[in-house]
C-alpha cells in the first residue's frame, strides 16, 4: 500500500514537471517570435548615403568668351623693319694692309614683330620698344623704321613713332584711324596672387590668340630685362609674338602690357611678364605729351647696386635690405647735400627700400624739381638727408 502511494506520488511530479517545462519553453519561443516581430525603428538604422548632385560647368569655372569678345578687337599685330647701319670688326690683314679702321658700318634690312594695345580711339597704339626697333643695341644704328599695324578688321596701316622708352621696354605708335576699339584701364596695384587674367596677342603670328592663366607673382623687379622694372608674372601662355599684347582682368581691364618670356627652349614655360597698367599708363601720357618720358633722378651716383651678406657686414647695415650708392660725382647736387658713395638708403620719403629696383621706381616717380629725405646708414648709423630730384629724359625716336 505504501508502495504503491510512493508511486502515485513520484507520478504526479513527473506530469507537473513535464507541465511546467512545456510553460516555460512557450513563454521563451514566444519572447523570440516577439523580438523578431519588433517594428523596424526600433532597430538601428544603418546611415544614409547622400549622393551629390552634378554641379553644372559655369558653376566653377568662369564664362571669359564676352571679356575676350569685347577686348580682343582692341589688339593689333605690329610688324616692324628697320634699316640699319651695324658696327663689325674688320679682320686684322684689312687693317694693316688698307689701313681700315678697327670697326666699319655694314648696312642691312631687320624685322620684327609683335603685338600692341589700342588705348585711344583715335590710333594711339602701346607696345614694347623692342617690337618697334628690334633686338637693336649700341652696335646699331637705326636711319630708318617702317611700322605697319594690322587691326581686327583687317584693315593695314602705316603707324608713327611718337616715342620710345627703353629704361621701360615700351613704345607709343599712331595710326590715323578714328572710332577704334579699346579696353578700360585697370589698377595693376589692386591685382592679387591666384587672380585670374587673360593675354592677348599674336604669338608666331597667329592673330588675336587669347590664352589663360592666374597672377603667378606681383612688383616684380630687379629681373635684368630692362632698368626701370615694375612687371606681373603670370603663368597665362605668352610666347614669341605676343610681345606688346594685353594683359587683362577678369572684369576686360588692361592691367599690363606682355613684356618678356623666361624660357630654355624659347617658347612657353609657365614663366611670362608683364609691364604693369600703372606704370604703362604714366609712360603713354608721357610719350603721348613729350615724345619722351620725364622722369627724376638722384643726379650724381653712377649706379645703384644690391646689398650682398657680405656687403651689408661691411658697410653696418642689419641686413640686405636697401640700396648702396655705388660711384659718386663730386660735383653733382647729391654729393653737396651730403650724399656719399656707400651709403645704404633704406628709405624714401619714410617709404622702406628694399632694393635698387624700388629705389628707382621712386625716383622716377618724384616730381621733378622737388627734396626728397632719404633715410641712410652710414658706418653704421641712422641718419637723413635732403637731395633734389632732378630731371633725366628717354629717347626721343
Amino acid at each position: 500500500m505504501r508502495a504503491a502511494r510512493r508511486i502515485l506520488f513520484a507520478t504526479v511530479l513527473l506530469v507537473a514537471g513535464v507541465a511546467a517545462g512545456g510553460v516555460l519553453t512557450g513563454r521563451l519561443r514566444h519572447l523570440d517570435d516577439a523580438a523578431a516581430q519588433a517594428p523596424a525603428a526600433q532597430t538601428p538604422a544603418s546611415p544614409a548615403v547622400v549622393t551629390p548632385a552634378p554641379v553644372a560647368a559655369s558653376a566653377t569655372l568662369t564664362d571669359f568668351s564676352r571679356i575676350a569678345e569685347r577686348t580682343v578687337p582692341a589688339v593689333v599685330n605690329i610688324s616692324a623693319q628697320q634699316f640699319v647701319r651695324r658696327r663689325v670688326p674688320t679682320d686684322p690683314f684689312s687693317q694693316f694692309f688698307y689701313g681700315q679702321p678697327g670697326e666699319v658700318f655694314r648696312r642691312g634690312v631687320e624685322n620684327s614683330l609683335g603685338s600692341g594695345v589700342i588705348v585711344s580711339p583715335d590710333g594711339y597704339i602701346l607696345t614694347n620698344n623692342h617690337v618697334v626697333t628690334g633686338e637693336a643695341d649700341r652696335r646699331v644704328q637705326i636711319d630708318q623704321l617702317d611700322v605697319t599695324v594690322a587691326l581686327a578688321d583687317k584693315r593695314e596701316l602705316r603707324a608713327t613713332v611718337i616715342g620710345t622708352d627703353p629704361a621701360t621696354d615700351l613704345a607709343l605708335l599712331k595710326i590715323d584711324a578714328t572710332d577704334l576699339p579699346t579696353m578700360p584701364w585697370g589698377n595693376s596695384s589692386s591685382l592679387k596672387v591666384a587672380e585670374w587674367v587673360l593675354a592677348i596677342g599674336n604669338p608666331y603670328q597667329l592673330s588675336q590668340t587669347v590664352t589663360l592663366g592666374i597672377v603667378s607673382a606681383v612688383n616684380r623687379t630687379n629681373l635684368g630685362v630692362s632698368a626701370y622694372e615694375d612687371f606681373i608674372q603670370t603663368d597665362a601662355a605668352i610666347n614669341p609674338g605676343n610681345s606688346g599684347g594685353a594683359l587683362i582682368n577678369a572684369r576686360g581691364e588692361l592691367v599690363g602690357i606682355n613684356t618678356v618670356i623666361f624660357s630654355q627652349s624659347g617658347g612657353y614655360q609657365g614663366i611670362g611678364f608683364a609691364v604693369s597698367s600703372n606704370l604703362a599708363r604714366r609712360i603713354f601720357s608721357d610719350l603721348q605729351r613729350y615724345g619722351e618720358v620725364r622722369r627724376g633722378t638722384i643726379a650724381g651716383v653712377a649706379d645703384w647696386i644690391p646689398l650682398t651678406t657680405r656687403l651689408a657686414t661691411e658697410l653696418g647695415t642689419p641686413d640686405t635690405r636697401g640700396a648702396v650708392a655705388y660711384r659718386m660725382y663730386r660735383d653733382s647736387p647729391a654729393y653737396r647735400a651730403g650724399l656719399q658713395p656707400g651709403d645704404v638708403v633704406v628709405a624714401f620719403n619714410g617709404q622702406a627700400v628694399d632694393g635698387p629696383g624700388l629705389l628707382t621706381r621712386l625716383m622716377s616717380d618724384a616730381r621733378i624739381g622737388s627734396t626728397v629725405t632719404l633715410g641712410i646708414i652710414r658706418e653704421g648709423r641712422r641718419i637723413e638727408l635732403k637731395v633734389p630730384i632732378d630731371k633725366t629724359a628717354g629717347r626721343r625716336q
